[in-house]
């Protein structure tokens, strides 16, 4: 420092007298004298004089603040706070990282609306990346980042939202576990949980499978920007044993005639063109009249169901015997866009209350509305059509190209269809083996 230079430094006194302390306070003497004056000390300076201790201004100042003070819009936080961190900008009340990060932009919300937090965020964040450019470490990833990535990447899948369903069952249970500490144990409370609630084990391992299959996508499919995958290796995911699983219940025909008894009218007529076309309980309810195609040539229609409305995802060609040729003739003119209505409106489902309530009067209480589907299969064998051709009746999938056929071959698959339509032909009687049941 140059011998010409001064430096000034100002020093504020201890003691403030008493015609200044109202302005250092900001305030005019009469508000002085009421709001402060009596709750301060006040310090004599010779035989009149009067000054009050700077210190105990400065505590007063400081109490009025927290009982009287308003924050502003950034609450917790104020402006030269959010200087101090690059890299964080706070939107919608929440604090988002915008940074360059090992040579790559990051941008992601930090989901906290407190400044400290988002910097813990941020420091974890950066070092996170630096771990594995440097040394190849994989950053931490919990399950409900590895899920969202996997219903982002599933949006065609026709069972995604079963999919997610079943995750918003698991996310209370490992959402914020790391990939990396999530095996069969860590699943046990939310599987416990499960069976506590009378779950079927069928239905658990459902959940099951796609946590399995997140994992499997993250220790082989899924490459970060880092060159690694978002998990070194994929833990074993065991199943539950499934013993309750029922098996299929193929319907003899004085059964089917008490169960249809049983049901209302727009029941038994999708419940008969179920049993003759072997059709789902999905299918049948947004069954329309725009997939009618008529066969000329062979004076009849078929259907074709849209590969969407199929579980196997291939178009399917629905072939009419006489019995649910008359179904659908019976139904025209009911509805303008669906066969199938009640009241005017589509039925979502078949296994509803009607049909609950209808197989327990029939004494039939284990049938479902997939067992009409087993019915079919089962007489179309038993009149001794071909494997191919009830592949094709039922809806199987196969590699033949299912809608495309000759007026020959459709004729045949016909002739099948019908072919279980008479109860007194020659054909030889269905005898189904069933085992009994021990209590």
């Amino acid at each position: 420092m140059a011998a010409s230079e001064v430096v000034m430094v100002q020093i504020l006194p201890r003691l403030i007298r008493l015609r200044d302390a109202p302005t250092y306070l900001g305030m005019d003497r009469n508000k002085f004298n009421h709001a402060v004056r009596p709750y301060v000390t006040e310090v004599p300076l010779g035989k009149q004089a009067i000054a009050f201790d700077r210190l105990e201004l400065d505590a007063w100042a400081g109490d009025y603040i927290r009982r009287k003070g308003r924050p502003g819009r950034s609450i917790g936080e104020t402006i030269w706070d959010a200087k101090k961190t690059p890299g964080l900008k706070k939107r919608g009340g929440f604090w988002h990282v915008d940074k360059h990060i090992g040579g790559q932009r990051i941008c992601q919300s930090t989901g906290s609306t407190s400044l400290i937090e988002a910097e813990r965020f941020l420091a974890r964040l950066m070092e996170e990346t630096r771990q594995a450019q440097h040394y190849g470490v994989r950053p931490t990833r919990s399950f409900a980042q590895a899920a969202a990535k996997f219903v982002l990447e599933n949006q065609h899948k026709r069972s995604l939202h079963s999919d997610i369903g079943r995750l918003k069952q698991l996310m209370p249970w490992i959402g914020d576990t790391p990939l990396e500490r999530l095996h069969r144990g860590t699943l046990e409370p939310w599987i416990a949980q499960r069976r506590a609630d009378g779950v079927a084990a069928g239905t658990i391992n459902h959940g099951l499978k796609v946590v399995r299959r997140i994992l499997n996508l993250a220790a082989t499919e899924w490459i970060d920007d880092y060159g690694l995958t978002w998990l070194q290796v994929s833990p074993k995911i065991r199943l539950l044993p499934d013993t309750e699983k029922r098996p299929p219940y193929p319907l003899r025909w004085d059964e089917q005639d008490r169960l249809f008894k049983e049901l209302p009218r727009h029941l038994a007529n999708m419940a008969l063109f179920a049993v003759n076309t072997g059709c789902r309980d999905g299918e049948v309810c947004s069954l329309k009249w725009q997939w009618e195609v008529a066969v000329p040539e062979l004076n009849t229609s078929v259907l074709i169901i849209p590969g969407a409305r199929v579980k196997n995802g291939d178009e399917r060609l629905v072939v009419l015997n006489r019995i649910a040729k008359s179904v659908v003739d019976d139904m025209r003119g009911e509805h303008t866009e669906y066969v199938f209505t009640y009241w005017g409106k589509r039925v979502t489902r078949m296994m509803n209350t009607a049909w609950l309530g209808a197989r327990r009067r029939a004494e039939l209480p284990q049938v479902r509305v997939h067992d009409l589907k087993h019915t079919l299969g089962r007489r179309l064998r038993a009149a001794g059509v071909s494997f191919e051709d009830r592949q094709d009746l039922l809806g199987h999938r196969s590699g033949r190209i299912t809608t495309h056929y000759s007026a020959a071959e459709l004729s045949r698959l016909i002739e099948a269809a019908n072919s279980v339509c008479d109860r007194q032909s020659k054909q030889p009687e269905l005898v189904i083996l069933r085992r009994l049941s021990v209590s």
